[in-house]
């Protein structure tokens, strides 16, 4: 764990942290964590299911838009218990959500309704360092949360 010392009126109550399930937002979890036995804060994680890609297995499989993201929805919920209980060995008080959307949209959104004080997130996610054409045409999630919000956000490396 890294210390530092926080002066004037910083306060954090509430911690976001976006999760896609891969190391780096593991790091990222631990780190919120962390955190919020500094301070003390709660922990709210997100994990958000991209519908870009469930339109694309629709079309493909034929199968209904509406069941596979029911389908997906509860995978991502039983796995992000699973992903709690693995990862946190400590007290903090951790809520945890599954949406559905485009990732940085839906960052932004559960940010403002909740009014965090923290977003705290991988560096890159699930699919690795996408490389340039990646980012020409989808760009980071990090950065348009960054771009999008008024608060603080953490990008933590794998």
């Amino acid at each position: 764990m890294r210390y530092f010392s926080v002066g004037g009126n910083m306060k954090i109550s509430s911690i976001m942290v976006a999760i896609d399930f891969s190391e780096c937002s593991a790091s990222a979890f631990r780190y919120a964590l962390d955190l919020a036995a500094l301070f003390p804060a709660k922990v709210i994680l997100l994990n958000v299911i991209d519908t870009r890609h469930i339109e694309r297995i629709a079309e493909f499989t034929g199968t209904p838009l509406k069941e596979i993201q029911g389908k997906m929805m509860h995978s991502a919920k039983t796995a992000l218990k699973d992903f709690i209980k693995k990862w946190n060995n400590t007290k903090a008080s951790c809520a945890a959500e599954v949406a559905a959307g485009v990732p940085f949209h839906e960052i932004a959104l559960k940010a403002r309704k909740d009014k965090v004080d923290l977003i705290v997130m991988g560096g890159y996610g699930q699919h690795g360092k996408g490389g340039q054409i990646d980012e020409i045409f989808f760009g980071s999630t990090a950065e348009k949360v960054v771009r999008l919000l008024p608060c603080p956000v953490l990008c933590v490396p794998q």
